[in-house]
């Protein structure tokens, strides 16, 4: 039955009816498609999740599930409401949210998100920024994939994200904080290593060695580079990294070069190898460092002040006549896997 032909005395009933807690049912196991999953994740036994899933089809009077003794899948309206579903529920988080911090906005527990490409080099300069600064906030780290995290940020698990755009936020709130370049790494036995300055159009394509997919820095490196190229010339080396440390090694053995975050460069990252980084010729390619958040978040106070810090951190670690320096301070380095691992692209 379609919903919107309800009478109005109908349809305020079945809203009656829905619990946020039958909705929590129909998102985890529209993710997980296994009730012994979906009723582990929602502390609850099988038995409860089933009756409650059957209770909500009974209301909604639609099928959200297809079922039999081997499988479960989601119906196509069950996939639709139960992306409305977790924007609900998220909603109805933050609705707590905005009672609970509406006297003390700056304190409590926030779960702030980042990319690995961000995570190792801003993060623990902000998060001595913000002990010294919110000393009655504690934060917990989330880092993850974009994608993973702008899902995370849009079912509630998360308080906001530390981003790298441009990239597709939908209904989420991105507040830009800053710019940084990408740096041409290489060894330093390595040709392109002895330019000073070297141009972005003069990049050996087929040298070119990116993460892996999901990572957003291979788009933003792509792009930089295959801009006004064509054909074969567009195509970067078949060899893939799961990561930047992965990345730098696959530099230092001469299998290639790759473009690094400026904020990695000055966070020391390449301390104690043979890579060497250079600035590109302007206009150099970029990238804009993000703050995102649910639009309907109730923290806005604490956002405010989480970007300032954010961009104040930056600043300070960009001071004038830093960013053209090869030479970085060392820092505590992210660990680096014993042996470099790649991969060919099929």
């Amino acid at each position: 039955m379609n919903a919107a032909r309800l009478p109005a005395g109908a349809t305020q009933s079945a809203v009656a009816a829905l619990s946020l807690k039958q909705l929590s049912y129909l998102v985890a196991l529209s993710e997980t498609l296994n009730f012994t999953r979906a009723a582990d994740r929602c502390f609850v036994t099988q038995s409860t999740l089933s009756a409650g899933i059957r209770e909500l089809e009974q209301h909604l009077q639609v099928a959200l599930f297809e079922r039999d003794r081997q499988s479960v899948r989601a119906t196509a309206i069950g996939r639709e409401l139960a992306e409305r579903a977790r924007l609900l529920l998220s909603q109805s988080q933050d609705f707590v949210l905005a009672a609970r911090s509406s006297g003390l906005p700056l304190h409590g527990t926030m779960t702030l998100g980042a990319i690995p490409t961000i995570a190792p080099f801003l993060l623990p300069p902000l998060l001595r920024r913000l002990r010294r600064e919110l000393p009655d906030l504690s934060v917990l780290l989330r880092e993850e994939q974009t994608d993973r995290l702008l899902h995370e940020l849009e079912d509630g698990s998360i308080d906001m994200a530390l981003i790298a755009l441009p990239m597709d936020v939908g209904r989420l709130r991105a507040v830009p904080l800053f710019e940084e370049e990408l740096w041409l790494i290489a060894a330093e036995d390595d040709p392109v290593a002895r330019q000073d300055t070297p141009k972005v159009a003069e990049i050996d394509m087929q040298r070119l060695m990116l993460l892996g997919d999901g990572h957003c820095l291979r788009e933003h490196a792509l792009q930089a580079c295959q801009h006004r190229r064509r054909g074969r010339d567009r195509l970067p080396s078949a060899i893939e990294a799961t990561s930047l440390p992965t990345l730098v090694q696959m530099v230092e053995a001469g299998l290639g070069v790759s473009l690094l975050p400026e904020m990695a460069v000055k966070a020391g990252f390449l301390v104690g190898t043979n890579v060497i980084a250079r600035p590109l010729a302007a206009p150099a390619p970029k990238r804009q460092i993000a703050l995102v958040a649910r639009a309907t978040s109730a923290r806005v106070l604490l956002l405010e002040r989480v970007q300032a810090l954010a961009t104040a951190t930056w600043r300070q670690g960009a001071a004038p006549g830093a960013r053209r320096n090869r030479i970085s301070v060392p820092v505590t380095r992210v660990s680096t896997p014993a042996a470099p691992v790649a991969r060919k692209s099929r």
